[in-house]
């Protein structure tokens, strides 16, 4: 049996997007199959997903965190991470990524 990792949380990378209407179901397939345990075998941690039920902003906000910065800046600098990246922009629009310092609260 594999025990958690635990970290403590520094950064946060955020990914804000509408998801295509004609890409739901490859969307959803993508970024559970593929997506998330990519950036979780490269050292970033999945701690949310945000709906946005009102106003103007994008439907989705992903999160990700992580225990220090070079890890996330490594990640930037690799192919794999803009083929991923890439791959994620194709099933949505008005993407847009940021990364701050982490804090233990809502952060858009």
């Amino acid at each position: 049996m594999m025990l958690p990792i635990q970290i403590i949380p520094q950064y946060r990378l955020m990914m804000r997007y509408d998801i295509r209407l004609e890409m739901y179901e490859p969307y959803y397939h993508y970024v559970t199959n593929e997506f998330v345990p990519a950036l979780q075998n490269m050292g970033l941690y999945m701690i949310g997903i945000w709906h946005t039920a009102y106003g103007e902003y994008p439907l989705r906000q992903v999160e990700f965190v992580t225990d220090n910065l070079d890890t996330v800046l490594e990640v930037f600098q690799t192919d794999r991470w803009r083929k991923l990246e890439g791959k994620l922009q194709s099933f949505t629009n008005q993407y847009e990524r940021k990364l701050v310092r982490y804090r233990d609260r809502f952060q858009f």
